[in-house]
């Protein structure tokens, strides 16, 4: 008897401590990366490619708030953000009525608290017919964007 209680002992200790490793790994999971990413395509409102930054500026003027992308050295301005195909051609046809040139360009978007803003505004979008309230919602959804993504991309 008194050769088997050695061994038990030793294999409670070596369980116990692998125990506490493993549960200390699940402690520190903000450094775990997400293995799998459910990615959203959202209709961006693009306005125009500009060559360079004081040119953009410029013809961008018009417009209460405004994100830009830089791609092959050409700046890329969006006005707006939407996550349906109907609300897009709606925001499309609100700036062509105004007097802009628009176009409609998809983009994956794996933020999910972005979404679920966008699906908010995006109702609200589906009921107004209002100028000043779309100019609104567009201004708030790319300041979101702004916010919850470009922002995090810096970070």
């Amino acid at each position: 008897m008194k050769k088997y209680i050695m061994p038990i002992l030793s294999a409670l200790l070596v369980g116990f401590l692998l125990a506490k490793f493993m549960i200390n790994q699940y402690d520190k999971k903000e450094n775990l990366k997400t293995v799998f990413n459910s990615y959203e395509t959202l209709y961006f409102i693009q306005q125009g490619v500009y060559s360079t930054k004081e040119s953009m500026e410029k013809n961008m003027s018009d417009f209460a708030y405004y994100i830009y992308n830089i791609e092959n050295d050409k700046y890329y301005t969006y006005i707006g953000i939407t996550k349906t195909k109907e609300n897009s051609d709606k925001l499309k046809g609100f700036y062509e009525k105004l007097g802009y040139i628009t176009y409609i360009k998809e983009i994956n978007v794996d933020n999910i608290g972005f979404v679920e803003i966008l699906n908010q505004y995006d109702q609200l979008l589906e009921t107004t017919e209002d100028e000043n309230t779309i100019k609104a919602i567009c201004s708030q959804v790319l300041s979101k964007y702004e916010e919850l993504i470009l922002n995090e991309r810096e970070n």
